[in-house]
Order: structure tokens, then C-alpha cells, then sequence
């Protein structure tokens, strides 16, 4: 059993320690048997959504106006349950990750009749939702995508490719960004909610992993959009993907700390279980010294994750240096923990199929979606020089 001490720091309230102690049982009793196959990812995939669904969880991802929990999201909720999913299942994780990031756009700047299309059926688990951001040849530079959408009579003609994009091929709709041109850079980029099932839209490769999941290259082939399909403003769209990835990038945060404490308590057990020459292996001074950088690498994660989501959700402060705190260190650390814990684990620790070696190709995506580590130091220094700007600049001109 995980160490659950954390619930009680002040970041968090009665109603996050209720939350927290409902999933762990409900995980225990769906998630603690369920066996992880390879083979049909796309099935486990549905499977877990319906379960999610049915279990009420994925109303945390959505806003009350459309059957969610809150008025808003809580991002403290949303990061305990992506930490607690994420000790049982990386897979069911992040299938409620992409329910919230493939429905974020359209529950923050959506029209009604957006939001009642499709926020229900994402809360209940009957709709499969994706996120069409990245392409191949801009990364991380989103300003630079080349995806184009292009007025035409009666709506939009886009064309172009997507890639990397979770939940690709199962998903039952896409919030898709591409370039409509009013300004250079980010300033000329719009959303779009794309139906799966819309002519000219190919799903041109699907891309297999290391820790499998739904991924695939999306194809845009004259894929034209009725004029409701814009999601807010045109040449918004960059300011919507930010807004949505705000809230969500702490809880990658979250997941990769649900990854470090498994891997802790694993580490932990396999230390106190295992014997060499009469002595436990938790005897070694080596051993411990390993499982105290672990042990301390998880209680600064989730110090920092809780911290970034009490900064949005009680002082409804914007939190991209938070956050990205929050992701930077969350994920390389787990990361490193991981590592610790198959080296713990010796030879069985690399044995495909063992939750340690599981664990260690589960991890380390987190360090490139929404945001590599290198994006996140770039965000927290600029952040940082700009505070320290702002006052120097004062002092000068006086």
C-alpha cells in the first residue's frame, strides 16, 4: 500500500481525501486484477472508458453544466486521480487523460451547442476523445505547424497532418488545430471539433510504442468543416491549447508520481523480502541510501504537484510556472526512481511483463507529451527572468 500522508498536507481538503480513499477502493476492486494485454490495446482501451465511465470518475473531467463534478476543474482532483490510476493501471491513466485533454478546448471556450455534442458522452465514457495538436516536423514548436484550414462556401477545407495523436483511431472525435492564417505564428492558428467519421479525414499509420497505446498519424485530404465546427475565435487556437494544457500538464505530473510510488512500494518490498547471504537486502546500507533518494524524489514531486493545483484551484491564479515545475521535476524524477527499483529488483527486474520493467516503459513519454523537459525549463526560466525583470526596470528608471 502506498503512503497516503500526503492527503492530509493543507494543499488538499476533506472532500480531495474522500475522493482519494472512493478511487483506491474502486481501483483495488476494478483495476487490481485486470490483466494488462498487449495484444488488444484498442479493446483494454474501451474497456477502461467504460469503466471509468460507469464508475463516475470521468465527471471529474468535465464541468457541471454538462454532467461533470464541479463548475470548474479542479486540477488537485483531476492529479489524484491520474496519481492513483496511474499506481493500479498507466493504461487506464491515461485513458481519463484524454478524456479531459480531448474535451478541455470545448469545456473552456466552446458553444453550447459544442458542449452539449459531446461533454455528456466524454463524462459517461460513451465517446472517445482526442487531441490533434502535434506534427512531425514542428515538435514542440506549435507555432510552426503547417495544418491549414481555409474558408470555403459554408465552413472550412483543411488539410495537412497530425502525428503522435493519442487515442488516434478509436477516438470518436478530434480537437483539431490548424493554421487559418490571421496573423503569423501562434496568433494564426484555430480549433476545430472534427467528427471521426468526416469524409477526408485518413488515419494514415498507426504508431506502435514502447508502452503500447492508441497513437496515429492523422491525414487531412480536403476534409471540409461546416462553419460550427470553430471552437471560440478564429486565430485563438494556440491561446486555447495553452489554456487547456495549464490545467492538465500538472496531472502529467500526477501520473508520473503515481509511477514513482508504485515503483517505491515495489522497490520497497522486494528490499525487505529479499534475502542474500542471511541478511535481508534491506539491510544493505546501499539499498537504503536508493530507497531514501527514492522516497525523497516522491514527497518533493507531489509537494510540487499539489502546490501548482491549490495555486489554480484556491487562488485561481495562472500557474504555467507552477506547472511546469510541477511536470519538469515530477516526471524526471519518477524517471530515475523507476530505475532505481528495476536495479533493486536485479535480473527480474528487466523480465518483459514484470511491473517494474512495465513501469520503466511507461515513464518515459511523460518526459515529451505536452511539453518536453526542455520546453518546461524554457517556460520556468522565462517566468522566472520576467519577476526579476519587472523590478530592476522600476529601479532603473527611477
Amino acid at each position: 500500500m502506498a503512503d497516503t500522508s500526503f492527503r492530509d498536507w493543507p494543499f488538499l481538503d476533506d472532500s480531495h481525501r474522500e475522493l482519494a480513499r472512493r478511487l483506491e477502493a474502486w481501483c483495488e476492486a476494478e483495476l487490481g486484477h485486470l490483466p494488462h494485454d498487449e495484444v488488444d490495446i484498442d479493446g483494454q482501451c474501451r474497456l477502461l472508458l467504460t469503466k471509468l465511465g460507469q464508475g463516475g470518475w470521468l465527471r471529474y473531467a468535465i464541468p457541471a453544466s454538462h454532467g461533470g463534478m464541479f463548475d470548474t476543474l479542479d486540477v488537485r482532483s483531476l492529479s489524484l486521480i491520474r496519481e492513483t490510476l496511474a499506481r493500479y493501471s498507466g493504461l487506464a491513466d491515461f485513458v481519463f487523460a484524454m478524456q479531459g485533454l480531448g474535451s478541455g478546448v470545448v469545456s473552456l471556450f466552446g458553444s453550447d451547442a459544442q458542449k452539449q455534442a459531446i461533454l455528456p458522452d466524454v463524462a459517461a465514457g460513451t465517446r472517445c476523445a482526442a487531441f490533434a495538436l502535434t506534427e512531425l516536423e514542428s515538435g514542440s514548436d506549435v507555432a510552426a505547424m503547417e495544418t491549414s484550414a481555409m474558408r470555403v462556401a459554408g465552413g472550412w477545407r483543411i488539410d495537412g497532418a497530425k502525428t503522435y495523436i493519442s487515442n488516434g483511431g478509436i477516438a470518436d472525435h478530434y480537437l483539431l488545430f490548424a493554421r487559418t492564417g490571421e496573423a503569423p505564428g501562434a496568433k494564426g492558428i484555430s480549433a476545430f471539433l472534427v467528427p471521426a467519421d468526416t469524409p477526408g479525414l485518413v488515419i494514415a499509420e498507426r504508431i506502435r510504442v514502447i508502452a503500447p497505446h492508441p497513437l496515429a498519424t492523422l491525414r487531412f485530404e480536403g476534409m471540409i468543416l461546416p462553419e460550427d465546427a470553430l471552437i471560440g475565435e478564429p486565430g485563438k487556437g494556440f491561446a486555447q491549447a495553452m489554456a487547456s494544457l495549464d490545467i492538465f500538464r500538472t496531472t502529467v505530473g500526477a501520473a508520473a508520481l503515481g509511477f514513482a510510488r508504485r515503483a517505491l512500494d515495489e522497490a520497497t518490498a522486494r528490499a525487505i523480502g529479499r534475502r542474500l547471504q542471511g541478511k535481508a537486502l534491506a539491510d544493505n546500507a546501499v539499498v537504503q541510501a536508493m530507497l531514501a533518494d527514492m522516497a525523497l524524489a516522491v514527497d518533493t514531486s507531489a509537494l510540487l504537484i499539489y502546490r501548482a493545483g491549490w495555486l489554480r484551484d484556491v487562488r485561481e491564479q495562472r500557474n504555467s510556472r507552477e506547472a511546469a515545475m510541477a511536470k519538469l521535476h515530477a516526471t524526471d524524477s519518477a524517471q530515475e526512481v523507476i530505475d532505481k527499483a528495476v536495479q533493486i529488483h536485479g535480473g527480474l527486474g528487466v523480465v518483459h511483463g514484470h511491473i517494474v520493467e512495465s513501469l520503466y516503459r511507461e515513464v518515459r513519454a511523460l518526459r515529451i507529451y505536452e511539453g518536453a523537459s526542455e520546453v518546461q525549463r524554457v517556460v520556468i526560466a522565462r517566468q522566472h527572468l520576467a519577476q526579476h525583470a519587472a523590478p530592476a526596470l522600476k529601479a532603473a528608471a527611477e
